[in-house]
């Protein structure tokens, strides 16, 4: 421990370093003053968005319009002086300057006239947008082309006659020398990370949907992103350090759902190995039970097709089966052995034993399973994973999008108030916090999540062909479906019950006492607490659980205290749900739930200008509009502020001296 000299000599060392940065009384007096005049600002708006399942159209759209912010901000502007119509495709072209640009240059009959008045209009909407924030705030979001001009544009008072003037010349010459195009796809760009300060992902960016790799891309893109890793996400996080459980599950999961682009075209993981196996060895085998799930038209695909994909989901699934029998006799603190389902078939009789109850198999023609051996790969499989394993592991895209989940995600973040996390924190059937072995310690609650993403971290970071790199990649598999993983939030995962038994009461997957005390109100503050934060605007955001929307159901629990924002961006989902998604906007007077109906396609969007349309409730206003000083930032900028005024301090007494030599 410090004695009181030992601090003093650390906390002089600091000032020190900090009086390089603002080496006067005037740098640092000027400094305070900024930061404190930004602690009054309004707090900027934060939009979340969660289980958005590869769903990138939708996603793209919802992501353009900010759940409706931007429309809301060209309402606010242009309702009295612009018809509907003309609002929605002001808006349309700020989601889509591209396509809407190409559209206006076959149609406008005055495209010069039209580039004018486009051109103010989009200029004014980043007036309004920018108005909460500094000017050097602003500066640092615009397009580095531009900068200058859209500085200009911004901050003149056009009222007076010379400005005024000066405001429409720049207008014009941007239009005269052919840049109206590139202008105005840059106040576009600008508008839209104006209206979102900051975006949340609660979660499961992976799977069901065609296209993931075009969401991380964006995301990748994005000024300011957090992200809570969902189960999905974990699948894949594991797939990239070359855990083979977790490579044959994306690959089963990519095949149930039909959805091999994201693996062939999105990471250039070639499945040729895995279609040669599974055509040499499943080609005689009945494979009925492995049908694709095709969501569009099947009329696009022949017979050859579903045939062969049949065939691969059947080898896969088999392998994945195997491995993950190895991985839990790797791992008995998992406490998974009753999912060792391979031991409980009689392949003579073709019949599984599951809690002491004998039913049938719909399939028992598995020609790579040795019944006295069941969860060890033949060498044929094994040869498969090692191709697809050293795919994986190549794959520079996917190892680029994981290390950027790794970067900017985590289990679950507290930002503002507002407690996000995926799944669940795991309760008991009395509602306290489960505990889990960790290295041999038990953990619960905040802890266990905290050394649990220590685990996952350790799977990809750790070194290679290490135990504990092993530990760490099947520890990401149980993320995954693991016995009450905070993400998975289940007793199971029921793949081959749902597979190869008819009866339906096998395919339940109970969830952990979570969700049944996710409506109670003092539970929900009880979790908050454990994770540092109180008060009446503190809540729990998660995804992971489709909200049956269509059955009544409300994302909002607990008394306002818990909102479940997963309510089917997913297809497969939206005949269960009723809707096509759940999105919050938290501005500085409360916050914003949009319930989208499901997207057409972003071509309708263009011609027709047609939004996605959302039905907005404000489920928690503020009594005051909250200002930075209110919010986490806010905490860290008095936190510098009180370091400044201590180095004035020092400056004042001598204790350091100012440095006025010129820069």
């Amino acid at each position: 421990m410090f004695d009181q000299s030992q601090k003093q000599q650390a906390d002089l060392r600091y000032l020190q370093m900090l009086s390089r940065q603002y080496p006067t009384v005037q740098a640092a007096s000027s400094e305070i003053i900024n930061l404190e005049a930004i602690l009054q600002l309004p707090k900027g708006t934060e939009h979340f968005m969660s289980d958005i399942h590869g769903e990138y159209e939708a996603f793209i759209h919802i992501l353009n319009n900010a759940s409706g912010a931007v429309r809301e901000k060209v309402d606010a502007l242009y309702e009295n002086s612009l018809s509907r119509e003309e609002r929605a495709q002001l808006a349309t072209l700020i989601y889509y300057p591209d396509e809407k640009l190409e559209e206006m240059q076959r149609h406008a009959s005055d495209l010069n006239e039209w580039y004018k008045l486009t051109l103010y209009r989009l200029i004014d909407l980043c007036r309004l947008a920018s108005s909460k924030y500094t000017r050097s705030k602003v500066r640092k979001a615009l397009p580095k082309d531009y900068a200058y001009i859209i500085d200009e544009l911004l901050n003149t008072n056009y009222e007076v006659h010379n400005k005024r003037d000066y405001y429409n010349n720049i207008i014009s010459t941007i239009i005269h020398i052919d840049c109206a195009e590139a202008f105005i796809k840059a106040l576009c760009k600008l508008i839209k990370r104006l209206v979102v300060d900051h975006l949340h992902i609660v979660g499961d960016i992976f799977d069901r949907g065609p296209r993931a790799d075009i969401i991380m891309d964006l995301l990748m893109q994005h000024h300011s992103v957090d992200i809570q890793w969902g189960n999905h996400d974990a699948l894949w996080m594991g797939a990239a350090t070359g855990s083979r459980t977790c490579i044959a599950t994306v690959l089963n999961n990519s095949i149930t759902y039909n959805n091999l682009e994201v693996i062939e075209t999105g990471y250039g993981i070639s499945l040729r190995p895995l279609a040669l196996f599974a055509n040499e060895v499943y080609r005689d085998t009945d494979t009925s039970c492995f049908q694709t799930k095709i969501l569009n038209d099947l009329s696009t695909y022949n017979a050859k097709d579903i045939a062969l994909a049949a065939r691969m989901h059947k080898a896969i699934a088999i392998i994945m089966f195997k491995l993950e029998g190895q991985t839990i006799l790797r791992n008995p603190h998992f406490n998974m052995e009753d999912r060792l389902l391979l031991n409980n078939i009689d392949y003579a009789r073709g019949v599984i034993t599951i809690k002491q109850k004998e039913y049938p198999l719909l399939d028992n023609d598995f020609p790579t399973i040795n019944p006295e051996d069941p969860y060890t790969l033949s060498p044929e499989e094994a040869m498969l994973m090692q191709q697809l394993k050293a795919s994986f592991l190549r794959s520079e895209k996917l190892q680029r999008h994981v290390r950027f989940l790794y970067s900017k995600g985590g289990l679950y973040k507290c930002y503002n108030g507002n407690l996000l996390f995926h799944g669940s924190i795991p309760l008991e059937e009395n509602g306290s916090f489960m505990s889990f072995d960790i290295n041999g310690q038990l953990r619960s609650g905040r802890a266990f999540l905290d050394q649990a993403e220590a685990l996952a971290r350790q799977g990809y970071y750790a070194k290679e062909k290490t135990p504990e790199r092993q530990n760490g990649m099947d520890f990401l598999w149980f993320l995954w479906c693991g016995r009450n993983s905070p993400l998975f939030g289940r007793d199971h995962i029921a793949t081959l019950e749902r597979r190869l038994i008819a009866d339906e009461s096998t395919w339940a997957e109970p969830k952990n006492s979570y969700y049944s005390y996710y409506n109670d109100a003092e539970v929900c503050i009880r979790i908050l607490r454990e994770f540092g934060l109180e008060g009446p605007h503190c809540h729990i955001i998660n995804g992971h659980v489709p909200v049956k929307s269509k059955d009544g159901e409300s994302p909002v629990k607990a008394d306002g205290r818990l909102i479940v924002i997963d309510g089917g961006f997913c297809r497969a989902y939206q005949a269960t749900t009723g809707i096509a998604g759940y999105t919050l906007i938290y501005n500085s007077w409360g916050i914003r739930l949009a319930a989208h109906e499901p997207f057409s396609t972003p071509r309708d969007a263009i011609n027709s200008n047609r939004d996605i349309f959302s039905t907005t409730t404000i489920f928690d206003r503020m009594e005051s509009r909250i200002r930075i000083e209110e919010t986490d930032n806010g905490r860290l900028l008095r936190r510098n502020i009180a370091d400044l005024k201590a180095l004035l301090l020092a400056y004042k007494t001598g204790a350091i001296k100012e440095d006025h030599t010129p820069a």
